[in-house]
């Protein structure tokens, strides 16, 4: 048994709903198919999650809204007519989204979720119904009655363990299953989301309780990529991926997977596989606890901006007990949290997010640690971004910092800061934003562009 997910944009149109059911039924299988909300259909589009984000602030602000519900139902209304079904389901979606919008705005937080999970619940609805037209033994599964229960806590819901063995029960279903992604019901029966990524995670938890074969990730790509390709031309697909090294990649700016969405699956040992909607054939890339080595140390390239650093340096800080301690309650009570601290015996830079620290937070801190600490200097740079370079392979490999740096000094990027966690799965080197596509071009052109040269060559001269 197979838990698909199929993505917003796979989930755009009619078109792409056909697409979709027209996978699902190619896989006796795919019993379980988690919807996400209607996606952009194309580059000047609007998302459903927007438009419904859009409704529920005019409702919070106690504005006029029926031209907002209008844009919602009509793009429903779109797709139903050209799947061929009758204003019935149109209906019952415009009587949903008007009964959310009568709960309390008093409680903005449990409104905006309630409005915003109605996106992937009434897709679920359509899509159910459509398969349902086409005579299929389908049919919507409302995560209430299903189980999912998840803390009190809007827009960053987490799983409550009794979800697992409640939602086990699908397994004995002989149908296939329409089950909404991104929300779940707290105890006290309020909608509440998870955080971005949201339908990721309901599809990772349902494979988990289901004990699933496998959890098929559909999205508009065919593979997880080498690095982002708006950064490098025609990077190379990846065809395995272990959990960590994907953990790590997501964390540090893949796009394909919020960097929590795996944790459910990940423990329950279930396999997943990336794959292409519009190119359903393509192997896609496969997510497990191991793979294949094939020579390179490095599985993939990621980077992220929006970062800034506090360097601070004191001499004998190494012998000053609780010096870390200190410097990092501070930044606790200014509600931020770190990154990552590469350190010397000496220094320490503390990386965090660049939008935490600004104006008059960053004056307050920066005196905060100078007269606190009594340090010697103190330095805080902006605009920073973080590249990282992946692979279970770097364990077993010397000399991988050296061709890294060695990429980035050839490129002329200055290094603002290098660190590597004790796992040796990943390296992460700190760069001004400005340079951040022209570092990711070096350390993937030397790592696989040059690296796939050699390769030929190799094998050129042995045929020779």
């Amino acid at each position: 048994m197979k838990v698909a997910k199929f993505g917003g944009t796979s989930l755009a149109s009619a078109e792409q709903i056909k697409k979709v059911c027209s996978i699902v039924l190619a896989d006796k299988s795919r019993k379980l198919i988690v919807a996400s909300a209607p996606g952009k259909r194309h580059k000047e589009d609007t998302k459903v999650t927007d438009l419904l984000i859009a409704l529920a602030e005019r409702c919070l602000a106690g504005e006029a809204a029926e031209a907002a519900l209008g844009a919602v139902v009509a793009r429903y209304r779109e797709i139903a007519e050209e799947l061929g079904l009758d204003d019935e389901i149109v209906n019952v979606i415009e009587q949903d989204l008007r009964a959310r919008m009568a709960l309390d705005t008093g409680k903005p937080e449990m409104f905006m979720d309630a409005l915003k999970a109605s996106g992937e619940d009434n897709n679920a609805k359509i899509i159910a119904r459509y398969l349902q037209s086409q005579g299929v033994n389908a049919s919507y599964v409302n995560p209430k009655d299903a189980g999912l229960l998840v803390s009190d806590e809007h827009g960053n819901a987490q799983v409550l363990p009794e979800s697992y063995d409640n939602l086990r029960a699908l397994r004995d279903r002989d149908e296939i299953m329409i089950f909404p992604g991104f929300f779940g019901y707290a105890p006290s029966g309020e909608i509440v989301t998870f955080s971005r990524g949201g339908s990721d995670i309901t599809g990772s938890i349902l494979a988990a309780a289901i004990k699933a074969d496998l959890y098929e990730n559909f999205t508009d790509v065919d593979s997880v990529f080498a690095a982002n390709p708006h950064l490098v031309e025609s990077p190379e697909a990846i065809e395995e991926l272990t959990y960590r090294e994907m953990r790590e990649l997501s964390y540090a700016g893949f796009s394909v997977f919020h960097d929590e969405a795996l944790i459910p699956a990940f423990r329950a040992g279930i396999p997943v596989c990336i794959k292409n909607t519009n190119n359903p054939s393509a192997p896609g890339t496969m997510i497990g606890f191991e793979r294949k080595g094939n020579g390179n140390p490095v599985v993939g390239i990621a980077s992220a901006d929006g970062f800034c650093s506090i360097y601070v340096s004191k001499y004998l800080m190494n012998r000053e007990i609780g010096f870390g301690r200190r410097l990092l309650h501070i930044l606790e009570d200014e509600g931020l949290s770190y990154e990552h601290i590469p350190s010397g015996i000496d220094d320490i830079t503390v990386i965090l997010k660049d939008a935490g620290l600004e104006g008059e937070k960053e004056e307050r801190i920066v005196k905060r640690i100078r007269e606190e600490l009594a340090v010697d200097d103190i330095v805080v740079e902006h605009d920073l971004s973080m590249i990282m370079i992946v692979g279970e392979g770097m364990r077993h490999n010397v000399g991988t910092t050296a061709r890294a740096a060695g990429a980035l000094a050839r490129a002329h990027v200055n290094l603002e800061m290098i660190n590597q966690g004790s796992s040796e799965v990943s390296m992460m080197f700190g760069v001004k934003a400005v340079q951040e596509q022209k570092a990711v071009q070096a350390i993937y052109d030397e790592f696989f562009k040059n690296a796939n040269i050699i390769r030929e060559e190799a094998v050129s001269h042995v045929r020779a």
